[in-house]
């Protein structure tokens, strides 16, 4: 295939597998903890490191990764001690982080307003070799935390004080949960984009919780959801020349709008199905019924 013969699409399907599986997986705890919009303020807060990497001639990836980090940290702390001010801090938190990004990469030598929209918005030429080796350190951290702490992270998601009573240990979670975000932010950003990422994140599983009941059928869906929408995205706008996040995002609320479509005759299907079942069930229980009464009149 033509597409697979260029190096610089082969580096860009790899991240966007990896952008696939990565952001619904943790996408899902956040809508879980209903922060969906936690992603978009990571994401502002990344473009400071994104122009602090530009101004110390350092990998933007992974100075974006630790501010983006720091950022979660602070973000969480301030949700969990914040009161009635908390969300002003929050605000200046994420404007700060955006208008940092701006400032610092146009201090730098080498960085301009052109490299900052690929960062904004994703690019597919501009993904190196360097960027393929991060993303995927990043999303192997991502995919473990996500898999392998799924238990305790859907407990303290769901209900943070049942959490707390059965003895886990909350507020570890918690920023564990921002931190893994915050990674999937820089993960994502080359591909989708820092002000797309957070789509990403919580179209998919949107789209999953659709039409299935569990979490573990709405985790594995919402992946499969996410690498679908990344793959054909980054497809498409290779040979159409459109923008890789803006055509990634509209596709995956393509499939939104399909599954909801189709979730109101599933869910007339399963009614219908279980009415029948409980008839027979009853139609079943009716002549024991009838046998006993039988026996305690002779």
């Amino acid at each position: 295939m033509e597409i697979l013969q260029t190096a610089f699409m082969q580096r860009a399907l790899i991240a966007a597998v990896l952008v696939g599986i990565t952001a619904p997986a943790i996408g899902i705890y956040l809508v879980q903890r209903r922060q969906a919009l936690m992603g978009d303020g990571i994401g502002h807060i990344a473009m400071t490191g994104v122009g602090l990497g530009f101004l110390l001639n350092s990998s933007p990836v992974w100075m974006a990764t630790l501010i983006a980090v720091v950022g979660a940290v602070t973000m969480e702390l301030i949700r969990a001690y914040g009161k009635t001010r908390g969300d002003i801090a929050l605000a200046m938190l994420f404007y700060g982080g955006m208008a940092g990004g701006v400032l610092l990469i146009n201090l730098s030598d080498t960085g301009s307003n052109a490299n900052l929209s690929s960062y904004l918005f994703g690019s597919l030429s501009t993904v190196s070799d360097s960027d393929v080796t991060a993303i995927c350190l990043l999303a192997a951290f991502v995919v473990l935390v996500t898999v392998g702490l799924r238990k305790q992270l859907f407990a303290v998601s769901q209900d943070e004080e049942f959490a707390r009573v059965t003895g886990l240990p909350v507020r570890v979670l918690n920023l564990l949960i921002a931190v893994t975000a915050a990674v999937t932010v820089t993960v994502a950003m080359r591909v989708v984009g820092l002000l797309l990422v957070s789509a990403l994140m919580v179209v998919p599983v949107a789209a999953a919780q659709q039409i299935t009941r569990s979490f573990k059928v709405t985790f594995v869906l919402s992946v499969v959801i996410g690498t679908a929408v990344t793959l054909s995205g980054t497809v498409t706008s290779y040979y159409e020349d459109v923008p890789p996040g803006a055509t990634i995002v509209l596709m995956a609320i393509g499939v939104f709008v399909v599954l909801t479509a189709l979730a109101t005759p599933l869910a007339r299907r399963r009614a219908r199905t279980l009415a029948t079942a409980e008839a027979a069930t009853c139609t079943a229980e009716v002549p024991d019924a009838r046998r006993s009464a039988d026996k305690a009149i002779v």
